[in-house]
């Protein structure tokens, strides 16, 4: 039996078809300089709650539907990896409100505790920007370790939908199979999964250009972003 993991929680829209990240036609990629702000702005929040960080140095006029993901070093020391935080929106959103969805995930995930200072020198930070999204002919239409995929379907009388990023079924070494069964389980569906289930699936699968760096990649220029020489900690 595989495992399934804590899974990233997407906040659905009822347009998960969205087009691609773009800045006046040109594609837009996933940097450090994204990952060191959501660093900034976290502790910018656990210095000043309440308060509003400055807006990012990029992403003017850019939409994109993204996502951040927060993991957390485990203290046996092997480089293991946990996840701690994820929230992202599956249609576009300016991508200058970036900060909105680091904090999301570092304090309102509902599946962990609100991620605390004494926390940070253990962090990474990911950001993923999701693009190429296509219409799935059916459910297995979509490769591991290259797209992410969003299922939807209605069956007695209910609508389900979930996403998977495309690094969750490479990262727990998931068949095709084995990972959809897991994302129509993420969906809330509580019964058997069958062939007549897959056939009600309408998948869309996509891929994302991510970045991710460690909280000692961001420490020695933290602040950078924010036009701050320094910030606490």
């Amino acid at each position: 039996m595989e495992k399934e993991p804590a899974q990233p929680k997407a906040e659905m829209s009822e347009e998960t078809t969205s087009s691609s990240c773009s800045d006046n036609g040109l594609s837009v990629v996933a940097t450090e300089e994204m990952c060191r702000y959501c660093f900034d702005v976290l502790q910018f929040r656990l210095d000043h709650p309440g308060e509003e960080p400055p807006p990012p140095p990029f992403g003017a006029g850019v939409e994109c539907p993204l996502f951040v993901t927060w993991k957390k070093m485990e203290r046996s020391g092997d480089g293991e990896l946990s996840l701690r935080g994820c929230i992202g929106n599956l249609s576009p959103m300016p991508l200058k409100d970036i900060a909105s969805y680091a904090f999301k995930a570092a304090f309102e995930d509902r599946r962990f505790r609100p991620i605390a200072a004494d926390e940070l020198p253990q962090l990474e930070v990911g950001v993923s920007l999701l693009v190429e999204y296509e219409q799935g002919a059916h459910p297995f239409d979509w490769e591991v370790g290259k797209h992410g995929i969003i299922i939807d379907f209605y069956i007695h009388g209910r609508n389900y939908g979930a996403t998977y990023l495309p690094e969750v079924a490479q990262e727990q070494g998931w068949s095709q199979t084995v990972a959809m069964e897991s994302l129509i389980r993420k969906s809330g569906y509580p019964g058997l999964v069958n062939a007549h289930v897959l056939e009600c699936i309408r998948l869309t699968r996509y891929q994302s250009s991510k970045f991710s760096i460690m909280y000692d990649q961001w420490h020695p220029v933290k602040g950078e972003t924010l036009g701050v020489e320094a910030l606490s900690g």
